[in-house]
């Protein structure tokens, strides 16, 4: 699908006759300056860093209005999915483009359940990974490696058929949920549990995070609820920095499994999917310290940005995050189904009335964001915070797979390769002293040769 043409603008640079370029418009009225020609026509290129105003690609895949705090899947409001589906159906719809219906459905959880396992070679790596190590550094190299151990996606041919794909984006979306939980037990030195074919996608994965053989986990239906919301409110957010760099890392054609693990890589940061992990983190840390959210609150305003707020604020959301208010009622139901009085959640809910009023954050439409409150419900589901980013990763999944799919069947996609401006040293030369030694030595001087090793 194409964007529709809606006339052109005209920039005038001072170096003669003014340029013309093509405004093109997006499905939901977003209006767009195609630039394809600027540095052809006049020599120049824009200049945009962090890419605040920059559209890198034309896709179908979610709809996001930060002003207006909208997000849609292919057209369907999240708020709406998270209350009327399931991950997995959620996973369909990104991936192919529809929502599956009965037969679908059924053939889709088939897949899933036939691909949860992974090569049993690869149980290995787990054991030689220390025991400290991250569980994102574990995620982003076992997937790296599925390309090792299924390479029918190979990134050195381009005739890929649609059933490779399929199969490559299943296995994903199944092996990673096992490899996940596979890289909790390894780090609290558990046995592995395996997928049992009769659970579903969310209740395979907590009963593999969490039963032992001498403690059977019950699974809980109002935790297996709260997890499929997560899931689909991570499920994609448009060009954020993993998924672009999904399309990056894509758009030199490597194969699936690698452009995932760059999309881990990226999500593991601070400042995009380990802010979740933060966030708790600093709850937690008021707790220890006896800080109440009002004296967090005039620290952070009198910090002149060196104290953050974490769980508030976002790049593209100037108004409350529509996830965060989906999440805040599912954290509400699961505290109460679980009969768990958190703390953090008292000191989460002040802090988030204070900040709501305060002229400060308001004028930098600082609110909560989908991080604030996803972590008071990992706790209570019995998450780990290192593995708080993995869930995130776990979500995002088929967001990546959608958007390296429907990049390679883009008949426009090239080789992403940015521009820069260069702010360097001009054209300048060695001078003698810079020589090296091997070029300074006197005309006629012997020239140093290795000790011969022949006998």
């Amino acid at each position: 699908m194409n964007p529709t043409p809606s006339g052109k603008a005209t920039l005038d640079l001072h170096r003669g006759a003014p340029v013309e370029l093509p405004l093109v418009e997006g499905s939901e009225g977003e209006t767009a300056i195609d630039i394809t020609t600027l540095r052809k026509s006049t020599g120049a290129i824009t200049l945009d860093y962090g890419y605040l105003n920059t559209g890198s690609c034309a896709s179908a895949i979610t709809f996001l209005d930060g002003e207006r705090g909208i997000l849609r899947y292919r057209g369907y409001p999240v708020e709406e999915l998270a209350e009327k589906s399931r991950f997995v159906e959620v996973a369909y719809l990104l991936i192919n483009g529809k929502m599956p219906d009965k037969r679908e459905r059924a053939e889709w959880s088939l897949l899933l359940n036939r691909h949860s396992m992974f090569h049993e070679d690869m149980r290995h790596f787990f054991y030689r990974f220390p025991d400290q190590a991250h569980p994102m550094a574990i995620l982003s190299a076992m997937v790296v490696s599925l390309s090792a151990f299924y390479p029918e996606l190979s990134q050195h041919h381009d005739d890929r058929s649609e059933e490779a794909i399929n199969i490559a984006a299943t296995r994903l979306l199944s092996k990673v949920r096992t490899i996940a939980a596979f890289s909790y037990k390894k780090s609290i030195g558990e046995p592995f549990v395996y997928p049992r074919h009769d659970l579903r996608y969310c209740a395979n994965f907590l009963n593999m995070m969490f039963h032992s053989p001498v403690n059977p986990y019950e699974i809980h239906p109002e935790v297996v609820k709260a997890l499929n919301v997560l899931l689909i409110m991570h499920a994609d957010h448009e060009q954020n920095c993993s998924t672009s760099a999904v399309r990056l890392v894509g758009s030199a054609r490597v194969n699936l499994y690698a452009a995932v693990s760059a999309g881990i890589c990226a999500l593991w940061g601070p400042l995009h999917g380990g802010a979740n992990q933060m966030a708790i983190e600093m709850l937690e840390e008021m707790q220890a310290r006896g800080e109440t959210p009002r004296q967090l609150i005039e620290r952070v305003k009198n910090s002149k940005g060196q104290t953050l707020l974490y769980g508030f604020g976002h790049r593209v959301y100037k108004q409350y995050d529509p996830r965060a208010k989906v999440i805040k009622a599912t954290c509400d139901r699961v505290l109460k189904a679980l009969d768990i009085r958190d703390p953090l959640l008292d000191l989460a809910l002040e802090l988030e009335a204070l900040a709501l009023k305060d002229e400060y954050f308001i004028a930098r439409n600082l609110y909560p964001n989908v991080d604030f409150y996803s972590g008071i419900i990992y706790r209570a589901i019995g998450i780990p915070k290192d593995m708080f980013t993995v869930m995130f990763a776990l979500g995002r999944l088929p967001g990546w797979i959608a958007h390296w799919k429907e990049s390679h069947e883009d008949p426009r996609f090239k080789l992403q390769r940015p521009r820069q401006i260069y702010v360097g040293p001009s054209l300048r030369h060695l001078t003698p002293s810079q020589y090296s030694s091997e070029y300074t030595r006197s005309p006629g001087a012997p020239v140093a040769r290795p000790p011969s090793t022949h006998a």
